[in-house]
């Protein structure tokens, strides 16, 4: 898929990246055409950058 994102500066860049895209998910979505399964993309992605915040946070904690 993509190279491991080692230091903090690339996992904070990574996260950001991530968090954009999905805002620009979001903007793009009509609400009148919006339906279960793109609510659950959206979960989805949420729930997949918490998992990676969660997991560079253990790596700054050292």
């Amino acid at each position: 898929m993509g190279n491991a994102v080692q230091d903090k500066d690339s996992q904070l860049s990574y996260l950001k990246n991530r968090l954009n895209m999905f805002l620009e998910v979001l903007d793009s979505m009509d609400p009148e055409s919006t339906d279960v399964d793109d609510i659950d993309r959206l979960l989805q992605m949420l729930d997949e950058l918490e998992f990676k915040h969660d997991q560079f946070k253990k790596d700054w904690d050292k």
